[in-house]
């Protein structure tokens, strides 16, 4: 396998630091809000890593962290008057369900900030004892920037974004305009925890390294992990000032290897909460279906920025169709194994870091070429195992495929409507076993009227909506 290395700006090799292991760390959300397409975009892109390095014959160990202190959930709760714990334990359950509805796998270790404060606070300390930070008047904990020679190694932005670090820790005490802090003294209405440097709370770029030397690191190697992942907009100074503790406190790099996925912007703009065009998750879940949206999130290559829009939508969704189609023309039968070549082709062009668009034209001519068979051979068992062993391996592989094929073309009706669909053809049953067959077929005219078009299975009637 092959990956882009946003430090060296390239495609290099995977080479795990254990041989058949991975362990690999992902940003998480910081719980104030919704979930939106941004985090969507990089759950679903890691997500999609993960399951490739699985596939691949990998142990993955899966951490992803959720931010439950930090300044925009003081905010809100003072805002609000609702409890800090009450609004972090319900954005976080919020977010886990849209991930959850978007097929993403919840993550192997999932630390949060107030239950890491032990592993935090001991690794200030020991920036403190090494020099590698100091402690302003007012007791805040600064890691001091010029003591570690290889900052901005990581990013080699630290020049273009000089000004805007700056303007994130403006607070008076530091020393160095690139300093940061690494431990928060308590202000009025504030959220404060003791420690040996005084109550407060810690900054945000502590806990990721925290968390990952006391969750996931390897302790005997020069890496402390294999893969460290987020947005492109955490790779500086986020992920550069993560990199620069680590190193300092325990003579760790942090990373083998650094990906990052693009933005999502909304019909050209970037998304930001600040234009007012942020789209939350849970809304576009009122309106399309999880795999729907997974599916064209998906379709993009993760590195590349995205423009959401639903005319795209849409037609992501019709190629998602065709998938459904095929396996609603082998409903009912039997999942054999998947097709060796289909595997290693699929395999292999997600080998190459994640190609996503040479991955899905194979899938599309899998289908193809499936269709093209079963025109031909409409009674050979092999084939349709076999295609059906290929598209249970693709939600395995890709997270798509899964649903039942004639659910999947229900979707977007409301429940009052399936429930009354679902009526008539428990009414239309009972006719046909009383062989009242005109009763029937005044049912099967009036769930056509409807848009609906029924199939009489050896499992029973299944429908869905007509085209």
């Amino acid at each position: 396998m092959v990956i882009y290395d946003s430090v060296k700006k390239e495609k290099v090799p995977f080479e795990p630091l254990h041989d058949g292991e991975v362990r690999l760390y992902v940003c998480g959300p910081t719980v104030y809000d919704d979930a939106h397409l941004g985090h969507a975009r990089s759950a679903i892109a890691f997500d999609l890593l993960r399951r490739t390095l699985t596939a691949l014959g990998y142990r993955v160990t899966f951490a992803r962290n959720f931010t439950d202190i930090d300044d925009k959930i003081i905010k809100k709760s003072l805002e609000t008057g609702e409890p800090i714990e009450s609004i972090t334990a319900t954005y976080t359950e919020h977010y886990l369900h849209d991930m959850r509805a978007l097929g993403v796998l919840d993550a192997d270790i999932s630390p949060r900030a107030t239950t890491s404060l032990d592993a935090i606070i001991a690794m200030i300390s020991k920036l403190l004892e090494s020099g590698h930070a100091y402690q302003s008047d007012d007791g805040t904990v600064w890691f001091d920037t010029t003591k570690d020679h290889d900052y901005c190694t990581l990013s080699h932005r630290c020049s273009d974004d000089e000004a805007s670090q700056a303007r994130i820790e403006h607070e008076e005490g530091k020393r160095h305009p690139k300093d940061f802090a690494l431990w928060k003294a308590c202000k009025q209405k504030d959220v404060c925890y003791d420690s040996p440097f005084g109550r407060g709370r810690p900054g945000w770029h502590i806990e990721c390294s925290a968390m990952i030397d006391h969750y996931l690191a390897y302790k005997d190697e020069e890496y402390a992990i294999d893969i460290h992942g987020g947005g492109a907009d955490l790779f500086f100074p986020h992920h550069e000032n993560e990199a620069a503790q680590t190193r300092c406190a325990t003579h760790q790099k942090l990373a083998k290897y650094w990906m990052h996925n693009g933005f999502v912007t909304i019909d050209g703009e970037k998304m930001s909460k600040s234009l007012g065009n942020s789209f939350f998750v849970k809304d576009a879940l009122k309106v399309y279906d999880g795999e729907i949206l997974r599916f064209y999130l998906l379709s993009t290559h993760y590195r590349a920025n995205f423009n959401f829009n639903e005319e795209d939508l849409l037609a992501s969704k019709k190629r998602l169709d065709k998938l459904y189609r095929l396996k609603k023309r082998l409903y009912g039968g039997k999942v054999g194994q998947p097709d060796k070549n289909f595997k290693e082709e699929l395999l292999s062009a997600l080998s190459d870091d994640l190609n996503i668009s040479k991955a899905l034209s194979i899938v599309d001519e899998m289908v193809s070429k499936a269709n093209e068979h079963l025109d031909n051979n409409p009674k050979d068992k092999g084939l349709k195992q076999t295609t059906l062993g290929n598209i249970a391996w693709l939600d395995e592989v890709l997270g798509i495929g899964g649903k039942d094929a004639f659910a999947y073309f229900q979707l977007g009706m409301s429940q009052e409507m399936i429930e009354k669909i679902e009526s008539l053809i428990e009414a239309r049953n009972i006719a046909k076993k009383a062989k009242d067959f005109e009763k029937a077929d005044a049912i099967r005219d009036e769930l056509s009227a409807l848009g609906v078009q029924l199939m009489d299975t050896p499992n029973g009637t299944v429908w869905e909506k007509a085209e």
